[in-house]
Parts: structure tokens; sequence; C-alpha cells
């Protein structure tokens, strides 16, 4: 039995996905986390927008895509995609045991401006939203774009829950002096100085 082009793409989230939860094992254990409201928003959005862009969810709620994507331009976008979570484990390996599913102040934390993290604050966000907005327009589905753009959401309110933590735990001083370096989530925008 011959993959399908849209198998690809699930078959590249579900193996991401067993080697991210896999890798949290090696991670240092956390002094401080951040606990507010933002934190449950943040989760409910990433949440409703996973499962909106769970493919047989998706052929649920809409009998016909709105387009459909061509079997080269399926693997164009799979190739996209796993750009996109190349990236979240390049800024993974980057941040070793300092990373976090959530966001937490570690033992000895610092600030890694090295790596991908020269380039852009939150790489594995960037990375996120590259594979997101690939599959999404593979889908071709509105729940997919809904999803989507929810996932998408959720992540940008992580990235500016984490930066006020980081702010207050590593001094305005330090953090802010690398958010004038390096843009937040796309690498490259040059900020006014």
């Amino acid at each position: 039995m011959a993959i399908q082009a849209n198998q690809v793409l699930e078959i590249i989230w579900i193996v991401w996905l067993m080697s991210w939860v896999g890798a949290s094992f090696w991670s240092d254990r956390a002094q401080k986390r951040a606990t507010t409201m933002e934190t449950w928003t943040y989760r409910a959005a990433m949440i409703a927008g996973g499962i909106l862009l769970v493919p047989w969810i998706g052929q649920l709620l809409e009998k016909k895509p709105i387009w459909e994507v061509g079997h080269a331009a399926m693997y164009v976008l799979a190739a996209v995609m796993l750009a996109g979570l190349s990236l979240t484990w390049w800024a993974r390996i980057y941040l070793g045991p300092l990373w976090s599913s959530m966001i937490t102040r570690k033992r000895d934390h610092k600030i890694i401006d090295t790596g991908p993290y020269a380039f852009v604050r939150h790489p594995i966000y960037c990375g996120l939203i590259i594979a997101l907005l690939a599959t999404a327009v593979a889908e071709g589905r509105l729940g997919a774009l809904l999803g989507s753009v929810l996932v998408i959401l959720g992540v940008w309110q992580k990235a500016r829950t984490e930066e006020r933590f980081l702010v207050t735990e590593l001094g305005r001083e330090i953090y802010g002096a690398y958010c004038r370096r390096v843009p937040m989530l796309i690498p490259f925008l040059s900020r006014r100085r």
C-alpha cells in the first residue's frame, strides 16, 4: 500500500510529536513556573486549534475542502513543514536542559543568543508557525485554517507571556537588551533603533 501525499504530513507530525514528548525527559527541573490566567488562555487556544487541525476531524466537519492541493504541491508543503519542525529541533538542542514545555525559570538560567536564537527570540514558536501554515494550506479546509490561526494566536500569546516572565526573572536590562537586538517571531525583521 503506497503512502498518499497528505499522509506524509500526518506521519511527519506524529514522528515530531513523539520525539518532542520523548525528549522532555532530558530537561532540568524548574525553579519557578509562570502561572497566570494567560497561561490557560494560550493553552486553550492551542488545544482547540490542534483539534481542528486533526485531518479526520476536518473531514467530519467539512465534506469538501475549499481547495485541492496537487500531489507535487503537497510534497513541497511537506518539505516546508519539515523545515519548520527542523527549526524547532535545532532550537531545542541549543536550549538543552533549559527547555520546558511550560514557562519556567531553571537553575543557572541564562539567555541563549547563539544558533537560531541569534536570529529570532522564539525559534521553536517560529518553526511551529511555519509548519502549521504549511499544514493548513495542504489541508485546504476552513477548519484547518481556523485551527492554525488559533494555535498561532496561542503561540504568540505564550511568547508574550514568556517575555514578561523573563524580564521579571532575568532583569529588564539583560533580557531587554536581547529583545532590542533580536526580533520576537519573524527572523531578520529589523527593529527601529
